[in-house]
């Protein structure tokens, strides 16, 4: 049986997401299967995959904001801002609550950051990674991020928990090094767990063992959320046979003052294509169009 949908995984640390993606085709037996924003292999939380056809929407859904829940270490930098990386700097630790909150409150709203030299971000073609690990660590530009909220919920000294609402390509291994260098004393991520992407939540996501006992059992599919679960955002578009053909064979669909992305459903209710207003704002344009179920 062919899936298609979106499948919520509360991936545990230590496997790629590579790695989950892999066993969740071997589970599930479709090969077509993609993420939709990767986690670090020390990081744990939600995994958003899409399956089958939904794999066409995954560009749409990397966007999506995220919340994570993150431990920080304070007093010791490293090579890969986290706990992976060999330790290059240690200082004692004199912050306070007071301290570490306002210190925080400095990286709300849009900043520049830069990526972790040890990142997935292509330099020349070749992963950041790469050239790291090999003794050329490249100098990243910073980029835009946005942080909405960032909040301070516990401080033992040296570690500090924090919850980030963030836009989409916020490193938090940058954060936390940032958040090092801004306190005097270093820092590095020690835990990282994503609790939601978009409208997705952790406490909806299964464990790859729940799934292989569900796909195991011939359950597997009632687990699966509708493809355009990710994409509610945006308005619907009901069309008629007509004009559902006609989007089918890439044509336009006539409109009234229009602006944006929207969804478009034939008669059937399929999610049969993503539409773009035109600069006009009188014709629907098909961006995407999707084989109906």
């Amino acid at each position: 049986m062919t899936l298609h949908g979106l499948l919520l995984v509360d991936k545990p640390r230590g496997p790629s997401s590579h790695d989950v993606v892999a066993r969740m085709r071997r589970i599930s037996g479709e090969a077509r299967i993609g993420h939709t924003g990767t986690l670090d292999p020390l990081a744990s939380g939600l995994l958003v995959l899409c399956l089958g056809r939904a794999t066409r929407l995954s560009e749409y859904l990397l966007g999506h904001d995220k919340r994570y829940l993150a431990q920080v270490q304070l007093g010791q930098s490293t090579t890969t801002y986290d706990a992976e990386g060999p330790i290059t700097l240690e200082r004692p630790v004199l912050a306070t609550h007071a301290d570490v909150a306002a210190a925080l409150q400095t990286f709300l709203g849009t900043i520049r950051q830069a990526p972790p030299a040890y990142s997935a971000v292509k330099v020349g073609g070749q992963p950041a990674y790469k050239l790291a690990r090999s003794g050329r660590p490249a100098d990243l530009a910073a980029r835009p991020v946005t942080i909405h909220t960032i909040e301070l919920i516990e401080y033992v000294s040296p570690r500090a928990t924090i919850l980030v609402h963030c836009s989409a390509g916020t490193y938090i291994r940058s954060l936390a090094h940032d958040l090092g260098q801004l306190l005097g004393c270093g820092a590095h991520l020690a835990d990282l767990q994503r609790t939601a992407a978009g409208p997705f939540l952790l406490t909806d996501a299964h464990t790859v063992e729940h799934l292989d006992r569900e796909f195991a059992a011939g359950a597997g599919a009632q687990l699966l959320q509708p493809a355009d679960a990710g994409l509610q955002m945006w308005p619907k578009l009901d069309l008629d046979s007509a004009a559902a053909a006609r989007v089918m064979h890439g044509q336009t669909v006539s409109a009234e003052a229009v602006h944006g992305v929207a969804r478009a459903y034939n008669p059937a209710g399929s999610l049969i294509a993503i539409m773009e207003a035109d600069a006009a704002g009188t014709h629907w344009v098909p961006r995407k169009v999707l084989a109906p179920q």
